[in-house]
């Protein structure tokens, strides 16, 4: 069997010292944990530590004995509910989430001599996609008005879509990304790196964070169950067969329902695999995701603005490394890892080797590609069904990404006044394209070659681990026609309003018009 040796490359650097942790088999080993310069060990400073891959819980433990431990051993005294939360009807101001509860921030940024650290600088909001979710600053998009109910309405229903929590890197087929990194150093690339991260699985901070995000959707709108107790119904939550994906819903649900789980809900798992329409994982069903060209279309955007943030930082790197040739690839895998091992550790150190200005640039680079056609191609099955679920009415030609199969009175019911859907960070930004939600196209495609001064679309706003979308659909006193609201609503055919509302008349009618343009099927 292979043993798994930690060892500290260190770095000696006259603007930062890095001591960089990473994972191979092939280093004898020193008293558990080593410091070594890369290619020549050396005697270790460190205190033994041996590596420890943690698969919990046991599979066979040796105490396990489950008729000493019942869940119920009676007298369960008062078990009479009280009333449901509903901070978004009632509060007259919405609970705003900070995105880095549990998470350690550098002790030190290297300092840019060229520009000063901004003293609002936040790096846990500087990781594109990778960063966790906070709340929007209340009219960031000229709207000066948060998601709580106007004084005039009542919130009637709610369609959330949902992104699931922290994960490991992913499997990068080519070569690249932490997993490219580590076996550059000639390392065992399915062992990599630093902390044990196992391919795409979600992390710990995952657990914590998803199921923050179901307490603070039940505090927001437990009061929508009541529909439920009065038609004698269950909600039917949906999520795909990936295991962080169902992972994430079910940990979801736990901070929306509370243990157990048995009778609460019903949860609908939609297979994620080729050639299975999945609206939740459009990207199975289409023929074109596959074209490089096409469906990854803005890797060529991406990887030309690395090539101009990282210009200075690689070679500066590079002279205090022996034996190893950085490239941008693996540089932008360091910044990854900062991202990833915080997520999973809660801190890292490898986010010290960079400046406030290099984290921009990193976060800018998950954006770049905004506005891919492809991607309005996969968003548009999931706007089907909004516009289905809204009007009540069958999908009669399935010729997206939407299931047939599934699309029933059971697995797709109508009516409700809470849906829950658990996607990915790309399929959240699909659908916002298929909405054509013009407030983020205002300056047109992003350069690549620098980062404009005002810009309405960052991805570590919208699309972070566990980030939300909320149909949110109201009863107005003031407005003769029922209301919706998305953040940041801004549709042909709706008018201005204070509150960023919209008729749900004047909003399907805009989306069955971009289904019209855009819905023509996902196999062209």
């Amino acid at each position: 069997m292979t043993e798994h040796v930690l060892v500290q490359v260190t770095v000696q650097d006259s603007r930062r010292d890095l001591t960089l942790p990473v994972f191979t088999p092939e280093v004898k080993r020193m008293g558990g944990y080593s410091r070594v310069e890369l290619g020549n060990p050396s005697p270790s400073s460190y205190p033994s530590r041996t590596p420890e891959w943690h698969q919990y819980p046991p599979a066979e433990p040796t105490n396990a004995f489950p008729s000493m431990f019942p869940s119920s051993v009676g007298y369960p005294g008062p078990t009479q509910a009280g009333a449901e939360p509903g901070v978004a009807a009632t509060a007259p101001a919405y609970p705003l989430h900070s995105g880095s509860v549990h998470l350690v921030s550098p002790m030190r940024f290297y300092q840019d001599k060229a520009k000063a650290t901004t003293k609002d600088f936040d790096i846990f909001r500087s990781w594109g996609s990778l960063s966790p979710w906070y709340s929007i600053q209340r009219g960031k998009f000229g709207i000066d008005s948060g998601p709580e109910a106007p004084d005039t309405c009542n919130i009637t229903g709610v369609h959330l879509l949902h992104r699931h929590g922290a994960r490991y890197p992913a499997d990068y087929s080519r070569g690249t990304g932490p997993g490219g990194f580590a076996s550059k150093l000639n390392m065992n690339a399915e062992n990599v790196t630093a902390i044990r991260l196992e391919n795409e699985q979600g992390s710990r901070y995952r657990n914590v964070h998803i199921d923050d995000l179901g307490v603070s959707m039940r505090m927001r709108y437990g009061f929508l169950l009541k529909n439920f107790s009065e038609t004698n119904t269950l909600p039917v939550f949906r999520t795909e067969s990936q295991t962080r994906m169902l992972n994430s819903a079910q940990n979801f649900a736990l901070g929306f329902f509370g243990y157990p789980l048995e009778g609460q809900y019903q949860q609908q798992i939609m297979i994620e695999a080729k050639d299975f329409n999945n609206t939740l994982a459009p990207y199975r069903s289409c023929a074109n995701n596959d074209i490089p060209d096409r469906g990854y279309r803005g890797q060529p955007y991406a990887d030309a603005w690395k090539a101009v943030y990282l210009r200075d930082t690689v070679p500066h790197l590079q002279q205090y490394l022996e034996g190893f040739e950085l490239d941008v690839e693996d540089v932008y895998a360091m910044q990854e890892l900062c991202a990833f091992e915080t997520v999973a550790l809660g801190y890292s150190k490898f986010c010290e080797l960079f400046t406030e200005k290099e984290w921009e640039g990193f976060d800018y680079s998950y954006g770049v590609a905004w506005g891919s056609p492809v991607g309005r191609g996969e968003g548009i099955g999931y706007v089907q069904e909004l516009v289905s679920r809204l009007t009540q009415t069958p999908i009669e030609t399935h010729n997206s990404s939407t299931n047939a199969t599934l699309h029933n009175a059971v697995t797709f019911p109508f009516g409700h006044s809470l849906y829950v859907d658990a996607t990915h960070e790309v399929v959240v930004l699909n659908v916002l394209t298929a909405l054509n939600l013009s407030s983020f196209a205002t300056m047109g495609p992003l350069p690549a070659d620098h980062i404009p001064e005002q810009r309405t679309f960052r991805t570590a706003e919208l699309a972070p681990f566990a980030t939300n979308v909320q149909f949110q659909l109201l009863s107005c006193s003031t407005e003769h026609d029922p209301q919706i609201r998305v953040i940041l609503t801004n549709l042909k055919g709706c008018r201005d309003h204070p509150d960023g509302m919209c008729s749900i008349h004047a909003f399907v009618d805009a989306q069955k018009e971009n289904i019209r343009k855009y819905g023509l099927g996902l196999r062209l």
